[in-house]
């Protein structure tokens, strides 16, 4: 099935084209909704069947390219438009096309009803369709292609109900705040590509990687290829200091949420991270760069995320700081380890903004944590596969998110510093109290909604069954990635997997310092208990004792106003960024240039032409003999000018 991978991207076209041409006039909901799941459906059943076949070839024949046709071919530059087949593509694959099927058909339930409910399944398909190509091209232009696809489907997806709350523009700012914080990351990858095309005279990835392992380059221009990328990078997966796009593009639909900003798009920075390994492991530098952005964002972020009270915001900035900790993998040189988390991440976060929709298509569109409580009486599904989700996300033990974060926590110490698994630790210990606050708050505790207004009620099936099999990855997604403590002679799985991909970038990179089992488990041991104190601590104080955690947040005031205002982050932008910009627009570019100099030549060359013309028009007197004179005079000068010259 390699040679067919082109299959899951022309499937979701399809599908886009389907229900995006046809759609109006099908109106059947299920009808249009099957359309758009099962192109995504098929999609992952190629990709399962590619990634089988590839599990069976020797670990040295597990890169293969699969060639559609030439796509540019001028001055040298020969783009071919081709599919990478190779572990790393593989798994992104899976990811996508699995969990994304899921989200279509929960997707099915969510959007009954909508007037434009077949334009969301043709955003949908048209999303996965520019994903899997960002994920499965052979080269940086291809890759581009599926970047910009995925960032206009954002766009699309996060402006879907433009209409909703239009006067004030919440809904159409959020689309725009992610189309322009994009740019500027785009801008910064391109600057990359140019720069990686003037060095090694290519931009297919096995062409330049194996130039940039061997080809003499300087560790500068190493760096400044790495920090454009990174730049990128950081604009497409919200790091500091270009998350604000990504709270605020809840706006959207919540499956939107899950989708776009929990288990792909986001992760899309990551994943060329990964893929461009050897070039960032060539720039030691910009690892360090990487590793302290990430470390610095999955911190920042978790402590907002303690004091929101909107369900789907909470959920955001932990994405936002759970991006952070695979940036802190990647930069302490972890890659698949960072892609393990991207998988496990997608499992457990998707499960929650699912949960989180569920929750909220129950309460009537409510989303103030505030204004829930004992829901589990009601939602016993959606309880019992939230509550899962929390505990993977929290590094509970034997679930998924365990096997990850612990792996990441390692390796920083490991390939880091202590200080790196300091902060990393502390960040665990937050997601675990804030991902429970807002459990204890939602589920448990009192009834704190007007029972005559809100009717919470469970889910129907079609969307409590998505929550059912992600729930189980949550569970069980960790364990093909046991950490070699555990695994035995067989190893970690998961990194041996995707070692051909890294091996250029493990040679590269230098030799780290040799650390025992006895210091990973006691490492181990500290941060899991920690945790385990958060979400235990977390319980206690929003069930019984919450009078307390009102006290704590008077007395600190200033601080619980400084997080749940995010640090201030968005009026900073407004105050330094954008009103700069408007006035200077204003003021210059418009009051000045446009009204002064262009309308001034403008207007100028109208008031010439008047003037002259008004002075050459009082020559056309009407008079006949006022023109015969003129004549005359005409033909005396020109035969006294023709005498003159004998």
């Amino acid at each position: 099935m390699i040679d067919y991978i082109y299959l899951t991207v022309l499937l979701p076209l399809l599908g886009f084209l389907i229900n995006g041409l046809l759609g109006p006039k099908i109106k059947n909901e299920k009808l249009i909704g099957i359309i758009g799941s099962s192109t995504v459906g098929i999609s992952f059943l190629v990709v399962l069947f590619a990634l089988i076949q590839t599990v069976g070839l020797p670990a040295d024949q597990r890169t293969n390219v699969v060639e559609l046709f030439t796509w540019l071919n001028v001055a040298g530059l020969n783009i071919k438009f081709a599919y990478l087949v190779d572990p790393l593509s593989l798994t992104m694959a899976m990811v996508v096309t699995g969990v994304g099927f899921l989200i279509h058909v929960y997707s099915i339930g969510y959007m009954h009803g909508d007037k434009a409910f077949w334009k969301f399944f043709a955003y949908l398909n048209l999303f996965i369709f520019a994903m899997m190509n960002l994920i499965l091209g052979d080269n940086f232009v291809v890759l581009f292609l599926g970047w910009e696809g995925v960032g206009l489907c954002s766009y699309l997806l996060i402006g879907f109900w433009y209409e909703k709350n239009f006067e004030k523009g919440t809904v159409p700012q959020a689309a725009k705040k992610a189309f322009i914080v994009n740019r500027i990351g785009d801008f910064g990858f391109l600057l990359g590509m140019f720069l990686i095309y003037s060095t090694f005279d290519s931009l297919n990835f096995l062409d330049v990687f194996s130039k940039a392992e061997y080809f003499p380059v300087s560790e500068a221009t190493f760096g400044l290829i790495a920090i454009f990328l990174f730049i990128g990078a950081k604009g497409k997966s919200a790091q500091i200091p270009l998350f604000v796009w990504l709270p605020d593009a809840m706006a959207g639909p919540t499956p939107v949420s899950a989708l776009i900003h929990a288990a792909t798009m986001v992760t899309a920075g990551v994943y060329m991270v990964a893929r461009a390994s050897i070039i960032f492991a060539s720039a030691p530098a910009v690892m360090t760069v990487v590793a302290v952005i990430g470390m610095l964002t999955a911190f920042f972020a978790a402590t907002i995320g303690l004091v929101q009270n909107d369900i789907k915001k909470v959920l955001a900035y932990s994405t936002v700081s759970q991006l952070g900790y695979m940036f802190l993998a990647l930069g302490v040189g972890a890659f698949s380890a960072g892609i393990f988390h991207v998988m496990t991440h997608a499992f457990f976060k998707a499960l929650l903004f699912l949960g989180a929709g569920s929750i909220i298509h129950s309460m009537h569109e409510e989303q103030n944590i505030q204004k829930y409580g004992n829901l589990k009486k009601y939602m016993p599904k959606t309880f019992i596969t939230f509550v899962i989700a929390a505990f993977a996300i929290s590094g509970f033990p034997g679930l998924s998110g365990f096997f990850s974060k612990d792996e990441i926590l390692w390796y920083s110490y490991a390939n880091g510093n202590l200080f790196f698994w300091i902060v990393g630790a502390i960040t665990a210990v937050l997601t675990a109290f804030y991902m429970f606050r807002l459990v204890t708050l939602t589920f448990f505790g009192k009834e704190r909604f007007n029972k005559s207004e809100k009717h919470p009620h469970e889910s129907p099936a079609v969307m409590t069954i998505p929550l059912m099999i992600l729930a189980f990855l949550a569970v069980v997604g960790g364990y093909i990635g046991i950490p070699e403590i555990f695994s035995g002679e067989h190893g970690n799985v998961f990194h041996n997997w995707l070692m051909p991909v890294f091996a250029a970038a493990d040679r590269k990179m230098a030799v780290y310092g040799t650390h025992t089992h006895l210091e990973e488990i006691v490492l181990m041991v500290i941060s899991v208990a920690a945790a385990l104190g958060a979400i235990y601590a977390a319980y206690i104080i929003y069930t019984k004792r919450i009078e307390v955690a009102n006290k704590t947040a008077s007395k600190l005031k200033g601080l619980y106003t400084t997080l749940f205002n995010k640090y201030y982050v968005d009026e900073a932008y407004e105050f330094a960024v954008i009103k700069p910009i408007q006035k200077g627009s204003e003021k210059l570019l418009w009051k000045f240039f446009d009204v002064k100099i262009v309308d001034g030549i403008v207007n100028g060359a109208a008031s010439l032409v008047d003037v002259v013309s008004s002075v050459i028009r009082k020559m056309q007197t009407g008079v006949a003999q006022f023109y015969l004179i003129i004549m005359s005079l005409g033909i005396a000068l020109v035969l006294f000018w023709i005498i003159l010259s004998l």
